[in-house]
């Protein structure tokens, strides 16, 4: 009995003396390593991928946002043209009074799940279709699938430059910028297929309204 007692309270001990080893090294050493290589190697990523204007942080690069001036009658957001705009964003649903994130909202990310035949989605796409072409003067032909269709995520930060230099021209006109300088904006601003064969040519839209909203001061 006795040496069951004893046996019993080494390994208890010994359990113990490994909860406690384990705690320090996963719960606060790994962690502060970790965390002190990214801040040394990677401190823009490690903090969230931050992007600055005027002194002041206006989102990050690996979220997508809105640019609207309000709401009209009916509550619906009111694209601002001044800025460029970003692909639409579906959503899985939120706290929103009509059940689905088509702002932005960062409580849930994801798609709608719509097949291509579905008649919400087809109907849609007609209508985003429509918007654009009468917004930015072009025929629906030429409007490229990102500017109808939502991310995977629904937060996709970026839009294809197909669908930045079609939004070029009204742009530079609402902020009363020479064109070609919008122009050379989105050109600057254009990334190509990471390592040069994955994915797609892509903008962001956050980093380019911050280097407009600047051109616009005169801080270019």
């Amino acid at each position: 009995m006795n040496n069951s007692v004893r046996n019993s309270a080494r390994l208890m001990a010994a359990g113990l003396r490994a909860l406690l080893v384990l705690t320090v090294v996963c719960g606060v050493i790994y962690p502060l390593v970790v965390t002190g290589v990214a801040q040394a190697a990677f401190p823009a990523k490690a903090n969230g991928s931050e992007i600055s204007s005027g002194g002041k942080v206006v989102g990050s690069s690996l979220l997508g946002q809105r640019y609207d001036k309000g709401k009209d009658k009916d509550g619906n957001p009111i694209p601002d043209l001044r800025y460029f705009q970003p692909r639409p964003s579906a959503g899985l649903g939120s706290n929103q009074t009509n059940g689905v994130n088509t702002q932005y909202d960062l409580q849930i990310s994801g798609a709608s799940n719509q097949g291509a035949t579905n008649t919400d989605l087809v109907k849609a796409v007609k209508e985003r279709k429509k918007w654009v072409s009468e917004t930015y003067g072009v025929p629906e032909s030429k409007i490229p699938a990102d500017a109808v269709t939502s991310s995977g995520s629904g937060l996709d930060p970026d839009i294809s430059p197909e669908y930045a230099r079609l939004q070029t021209d009204r742009v530079a006109k609402e902020n009363h910028l020479d064109a070609a300088k919008v122009a050379q904006l989105v050109k600057e601003h254009t990334d190509g297929r990471i390592l040069g064969f994955m994915g797609e040519p892509r903008v962001n839209v956050l980093e380019l309204n911050t280097a407009l909203r600047e051109l616009a001061q005169g801080k270019r």
